[in-house]
């Protein structure tokens, strides 16, 4: 019996799969699932169905494509190619593509399939994946954790709730204390017993400013990541590269960080260039001349993220620890 063998373009984006699927004959078919376990299920059920094979690409958009992938790698009768947004960007340009849908971009993914060679994508490693999957459920604990000590707060304001309820909240922080502490000594267990992770953390932490817990947070989600993306394409993915917004002659606001990445990675960058704004003297300096020219705070704070994470790119490209002249040289304009 001969395999059928189906092209899939899908178009990754937070809550949806946009699919573009190619039969054998030139038939094509555009399909929606769901960004989720279920959905991934169903589209997986939909390309396999009556023994047929499949060839998807997709973009390696971080934490919205790297379940998915995942997901599909592990049928075996999926082969996925994951490619880096520059690739599809270039490849859209060369036919003229001006337009951005989701339609449209699933269709320039269908035709990179069918048109480039097929390089079959290779999941992270598994020690990244596990490390990823404990700094999760650290973050989700932390978040509970968070909303518990802003329970506990109102609670000693308000006379009308007991003192029963009031223990109880401080029981249950104490509980999620143990609980995260716990999930950070095994991650940090996860990251000394491979060689890579351990240096990448140590290089991380020369950063004053970096600690063990936001590097660790940091590494799990750049670890899973392609290795040919650029640091720009880092920025991109943690959502702090700034968006322009113009429209005619007469509306120009100013740029914005456009927030479409993992919001987890922007969260654990936050602490960290906040700390080293304030205590590593080259972070300082830059921050501090950000502000001379009239930047808000927060507007300097994210400068520093996204400088940062450059640094962290190289650090990590080159094997070198943090060098804040490289970050900023003192006495020159930011």
């Amino acid at each position: 019996m001969k395999t059928v063998i189906q092209l899939v373009g899908i178009d990754v984006s937070a809550r949806s799969l946009t699919v573009l699927v190619e039969q054998p004959g030139g038939d094509r078919e555009r399909l929606d699932f769901t960004n989720d376990p279920t959905g991934h299920r169903q589209l997986i059920e939909r390309l396999t169905k009556r023994a047929r094979h499949a060839r998807v690409t997709l973009e390696a958009s971080g934490i919205y494509s790297l379940d998915l992938a995942l997901a599909l790698h592990r049928s075996p009768r999926i082969e996925v190619m994951v490619i880096n947004p520059r690739a599809s960007r270039d490849f859209a340009k060369a036919f003229l593509h001006r337009s951005k849908t989701d339609a449209l971009d699933a269709e320039v993914l269908l035709e990179f399939v069918r048109r480039m060679p097929f390089l079959p994508w290779q999941p992270p490693p598994t020690e990244a994946l596990q490390l990823r999957a404990v700094t999760r459920r650290m973050a989700a604990l932390i978040k509970v954790r968070s909303q518990e000590k802003n329970r506990l707060h109102a609670a000693r304001h308000c006379h009308e709730l007991s003192e029963l309820v009031r223990h109880d909240i401080e029981l249950n922080i104490r509980h999620l204390d143990r609980r995260i502490a716990k999930l950070e000594e095994q991650a940090v267990d996860q990251v000394w017993q491979n060689l890579d992770l351990r240096r990448n953390l140590l290089y991380m932490t020369s950063v004053r400013g970096i600690a063990r817990t936001s590097a660790i947070q940091i590494l799990a989600k750049l670890s899973v990541l392609p290795p040919d993306l650029s640091a720009r394409q880092w920025v991109a993915h943690a959502g702090i590269d700034p968006r322009s917004f113009e429209s005619g002659e007469s509306v120009a606001k100013p740029a914005r960080i456009s927030r479409v990445g993992n919001r987890y990675l922007r969260a654990a960058l936050y602490m960290p260039a906040l700390v080293a704004s304030r205590h590593e003297p080259n972070v300082k300096a830059f921050y501090e001349a950000l502000i001379a020219r009239g930047k808000k705070p927060k507007q300097a704070l994210v400068a520093v993220m996204r400088k940062l994470l450059h640094s962290i790119f190289g650090m990590l490209k080159h094997g070198a620890e943090f060098d804040g002249e490289k970050f900023y040289a003192m006495g020159r304009r930011a």
